[in-house]
């Protein structure tokens, strides 16, 4: 009794087995999809007019539903059918017939859908990574194609399951065969099952083709010579994953370009250091992103206005451009789509494994610095050099990831650290020669330009620019004086002789108080021969060294005291705040916080300052008879330059007091022999002063612009006075006096 009710019970649970049933379905659907190819005569029936996405609807939902009935990692079925008879194969021959019309967008969303429902590992089959592999390469063959949508749903797709597993990175790119460990076939002529020109779906009598890597990296980015590679050899056309993303993220749809661009970061984000060291090595992702980037930078005119060029904001790769923005100028766009993508590069620099940042910097490097930008900046035409100079600063002032900033500084600068010497300036890194040679054009525009760039740098991150362009030569303090054992008292006397020979430096100081700055009126300060070089730590001497520097420019030629503005309090809280940003640049340097020792030197070894301060120095004589905007930039570069606390900067530019060594001369002492210029020229111009203010009023915007003799000297006279408060005001916020100011 009990034994027939136990045999009832088996056939009735038998019976409601399902997996027999969903078998049976399953291939029921399928040969139903492969039948409509046998029996329709229709080709331009719309695919959504047929039963195609119902059937692979219904044959995703069978693969999902069976997967739930089994234990995880066992395969039913239904599953091994789609692996044994090469479905997705077929599906992908389908979808790159595009036939019914609209077919390859069916076979996109089935792919994703199947590999992102089905929990079960797939793309370790060859019966499944193969077909992607196809899908992958005549993916996104078209900008504004219509599959564009589902070719990024599935991208996405494959880009989420590297990320959970980086090793599946090996079967998605093209490459060699993990299971044989032969090269892997081209997934373009593999294809067992091909359209007839009837229809009819038969079996292809070809053998499956042996091919080599689909996309060839970088030559000297994967690890090989430079040479090992003729330059001229092009890479493949074939698409994988890294092609399809990088002409997704081309989409003239934002949103999409987006998503696809997050899609590639999160692929070059992968953790392990082999999978990151294959997709460097293995595909051409370092080229393809490159080549974007360069792509766009030529796609930029020519002719834009520098001035344009350096008034676009900071873009963000993330932010949708405004196409409403692209009458603002001609080329706006252009300009736009190219930093927008500089953004991204330098995102990826920050977000991707450091194997894959390093080798798309130097792909970066080789391609768009030295292949474009420095041809462009070495060329004779003032127009090109205006131009690229211009979109070179508002690159500088974009990048901010470490990899691609160092890259960039050593592009500019070079990497050499030892002093400069004057007679090496030939063996200098040329395009460092070039620039700085840049500041003291001809053309004021260039000077103008070139003094901009060096600022925006002066502004970065990272030490070896204030290194390269100043501290190498300051490292041993060689513009001290330093006497000899038993000669102090000849140098003092000497010295002394000199101070009484020299009438400019006579009376270099003028000590009257300026309205409101709170420093007591001092003595005049003691003669530089009768002190040592300051330090730091003697905060004493600040209010001389404030003094000495708002004391600089005689009565006769200042203006600021006549006008309602802005006092000297203002100059010291914009010093302060520029200051501490600043000091927060360069907390991880590791700076002294004092002045190296003093150590003998050799006589007969001469100081220099080196080639930038040597060409900023030369400028800062000429600061009478320069135009104006470039008197301003020149004085805004000098200006950063004291901000660096570093000692040795403060000593050199900020210390009036230094024992100088002959042939020696700081910015103090070259404003000094300005000032006697000036001094000069005020006794030779009727009603100086009337003419000063008028000019200072016409800069202030408080009376209508006029010609009038002697504005450049005018103007100058303005900017020397501003700069002068400027560097007292550095040299308060700096070392501030003990007490209260």
């Amino acid at each position: 009794m009990f034994s027939r009710l136990g045999a009832f019970l088996q056939r009735a649970v038998e019976t409601q087995e399902p997996i027999i049933d969903l078998l049976e379905a399953f291939t029921e659907h399928w040969k139903g999809l492969t039948h409509y190819y046998l029996e329709t005569t229709d080709e331009n029936t719309p695919v959504k007019e047929t039963d195609i996405p119902w059937r692979l609807k219904q044959m995703l939902d069978i693969l999902v539903y069976e997967e739930k009935q089994h234990p995880a990692g066992e395969t039913g079925p239904c599953l091994e059918y789609l692996l044994q008879h090469k479905i997705l194969e077929t599906l992908s021959t389908l979808g790159k017939a595009e036939y019914p019309p609209g077919m390859r967008q069916q076979v996109f969303l089935f792919f994703s859908r199947v590999l992102g429902q089905v929990q079960h590992p797939l793309l370790h089959y060859l019966n499944v990574h193969r077909p992607v592999q196809k899908l992958l390469q005549f993916g996104s063959d078209a900008l504004g194609s219509a599959s564009e949508k589902e070719e990024l749903q599935f991208a996405a797709v494959l880009c989420a399951k590297i990320k959970q597993d980086p090793a599946l990175l090996t079967y998605i790119l093209e490459g060699k065969n993990l299971l044989t460990g032969s090269p892997q076939g081209d997934a373009g002529s593999s294809q067992e099952e091909s359209l007839a020109t009837n229809g009819a779906l038969t079996a292809s009598p070809e053998p499956e083709r042996e091919s080599s890597v689909g996309d060839a990296p970088c030559a000297s980015l994967a690890g090989k010579p430079k040479n090992s590679v003729s330059s001229s050899s092009p890479l493949r056309k074939e698409n994988n994953l890294i092609t399809s993303l990088i002409n997704l993220c081309k989409s003239q749809k934002s949103r999409l370009a987006l998503k696809a661009q997050e899609n590639l970061l999160l692929l070059m984000s992968v953790a392990q250091q082999a999978a990151a060291t294959y997709l460097v090595q293995n595909s051409a992702l370092c080229c393809l992103v490159t080549d974007h980037l360069c792509d766009l930078y030529n796609a930029a005119p020519t002719s834009a206005d520098p001035a344009d060029i350096l008034s676009l904001e900071r873009v963000s790769w993330r932010l949708q451009n405004n196409s409403a923005d692209e009458a603002s100028f001609p080329g706006k766009g252009s300009l736009d789509a190219f930093f927008s993508w500089l953004d991204y590069c330098d995102h990826l620099m920050r977000e991707a494994h450091p194997v894959v940042a390093d080798a798309v910097t130097e792909a970066i490097g080789e391609k768009l610095f030295q292949g474009i930008l420095q041809p462009q900046l070495l060329q004779m035409s003032e127009l090109g050099i205006l131009t690229s100079t211009a979109m070179l600063t508002a690159m500088v002032r974009q990048i901010s990831a470490p990899a691609l900033l160092r890259e960039l500084v050593t592009f500019l600068l070079g990497t050499e650290r030892q002093p400069e010497a004057i007679t090496d300036s030939a063996q200098q890194h040329l395009l460092r020669s070039q620039l700085i040679e840049h500041c003291n054009h001809l053309s004021d525009e260039i000077s103008l330009a070139t003094l901009r760039l060096f600022e925006e740098l002066l502004r970065k991150p990272h030490e070896h620019i204030v290194y390269s362009l100043v501290l190498r030569n300051l490292e041993e303090r060689s513009y001290i004086l330093r006497s000899q054992p038993g000669q102090e008292e000849r140098s003092t006397h000497e010295q002394d002789h000199c101070e009484d020979t020299l009438e400019l430096e006579e009376d270099p100081y003028f000590t009257d108080e300026f309205p409101g700055i709170g420093f007591r009126t001092c003595k005049k300060p003691m003669p530089s021969s009768h002190r040592g070089p300051a330090r730091p730590n003697e905060k004493t001497d600040v209010n001389e060294i404030v003094l000495s520097f708002l004391g600089l420019v005689p009565d006769e030629a200042k203006t600021s005291s006549y006008l309602e503005e802005a006092g000297y309090d203002t100059y010291v809280h914009d010093a302060l705040r520029l200051f501490q940003e600043c000091s927060a640049n360069i907390s991880s340097w590791h700076w002294p916080q004092a002045p190296k020792p003093l150590e003998p030197c050799d006589p007969q070894a001469a100081f220099y300052e080196g080639h930038f301060l040597k060409v900023l120095f030369d400028r800062m004589t000429r600061i009478l008879d320069q135009p104006y905007g470039l008197n301003l930039q020149m004085t805004s570069v000098l200006s950063r330059l004291a901000l660096f606390p570093h000692p040795h900067l403060h000593e050199y530019l900020l210390d009036p007091y230094l024992n100088l060594a002959p042939g020696c001369r700081t910015l103090f002492s070259v404003l000094i022999r300005v000032i006697g210029d000036l001094m000069q020229r005020i006794q030779r111009v009727s009603q100086f002063s009337a003419k000063l203010l008028l000019v200072r009023r016409q800069l202030m915007g408080l009376v209508p612009e006029e010609q009038m003799d002697h504005m450049t000297l005018f103007q100058g006279v303005v900017v020397l006075e501003e700069f002068c408060k400027e560097l007292a005001a550095i040299a308060f916020v700096k070392f501030p006096p003990e007490g209260p100011a």
